[in-house]
């Protein structure tokens, strides 16, 4: 009876991963164009897009998995490239990004507006 079942499961499975990814990426996508500041849009793309991106990576792993009868190891390398590098990056785009706001700040002479 299960075995009825597990192509429909796995099809349901996979689809449900692809649009929990693609859901993810597209919160990413609009969080870095709504925000206002640098480093808020530095964070909406950098921690949605991983994890929708982690999501569709799932979903083709297990796709691959179950049409070759053989586990799929591609997908999970490229997975932890990104779940090591995304941050990283961030990281270095923040620290570059603060250091360009202190010295607009820091020449910027212009008096404070009163209270």
């Amino acid at each position: 009876m299960l075995s009825e079942f597990t192509p429909l499961l796995m099809s349901v499975l996979i689809s449900g991963l692809i649009l929990l990814g693609s859901v993810f990426v597209l919160l990413g996508s609009v969080g870095m164009v709504k925000f206002p500041d640098f480093f808020m849009r530095l964070h909406a793309p950098t921690k949605a897009s991983t994890l929708g991106v982690t999501a569709i990576l799932v979903a083709s792993m297990i796709f691959f998995t179950i049409k070759h009868q053989s586990p799929s190891l591609h997908e999970l390398l490229i997975v932890i490239f990104l779940w090591l590098t995304a941050p990283i990056s961030a990281l270095m785009m923040a620290s570059a990004g603060r250091r360009v706001h202190k010295k607009k700040v820091d020449t910027d002479l212009s008096p404070c507006p009163p209270p």
